[in-house]
């Protein structure tokens, strides 16, 4: 039994406590391709198709005053400075009802919007902070908005087509687009 230990004590003899562990590294590169984003849309239905907005006149007074509709909001996420743009996609209404021939009711001087919130970080451009008329040339509504994931701001209507068009459906589209600096 002896000649037994003696092996197994050379053996613990043999190692070293002092001997190094072995390591590798290995290493690699991560880019990020950020492009340009930027995204417009209606809060209400969360795409960049809004609600319609009637504004119904159904008294003298709504004829000759006017009618105003409710705060429209709208956000835009982009990762650069943007400004936006407001316009319609036709210089008159299109008209809906039993009068021939159509009347031709134009939108200049007839459909105001004004922004009536504003949390982008820029500002209300030109007379926005007040209801402007709309026609179908781009109009600044807002600029050097600041970039964001939230970037909120409101729009509210105004319409007063007077007494000189008949009882019918007056429509157009109000056209928004933001665009990065």
């Amino acid at each position: 039994m002896k000649k037994i230990i003696a092996i197994a004590a050379l053996a613990i003899v043999g190692y070293s406590a002092n001997a190094q562990n072995a390591s590798s590294t290995a290493s690699q590169t991560v880019n990020l391709s950020l492009s340009n984003a930027i995204e417009l849309t209606f809060t209400g239905s969360g795409t960049a198709t809004g609600a319609a907005v009637t504004l119904n006149f159904t008294t003298v007074n709504d004829y000759a005053n006017g009618v105003q509709s409710s705060a429209q909001q709208l956000k835009v996420r982009s990762n650069k400075a943007y400004g936006v743009t407001i316009k319609t996609n036709n210089a008159s209404f299109t008209y809906s009802g039993t009068t021939t021939p159509a009347p031709v009711m134009p939108v200049s001087n007839v459909l105001f919007a004004k922004v009536s919130a504003n949390a982008t970080g820029g500002t209300i451009a030109g007379t926005f902070s007040g209801y402007t008329s709309l026609t179908n040339s781009a109009a600044n509504m807002l600029s050097n908005c600041t970039y964001g994931g939230n970037q909120l701001f409101s729009v509210m209507y105004e319409a007063t087509p007077g007494f000189a068009y008949p009882a019918g459906t007056y429509t157009v589209d109000v056209v928004y687009t933001a665009t990065q600096l």
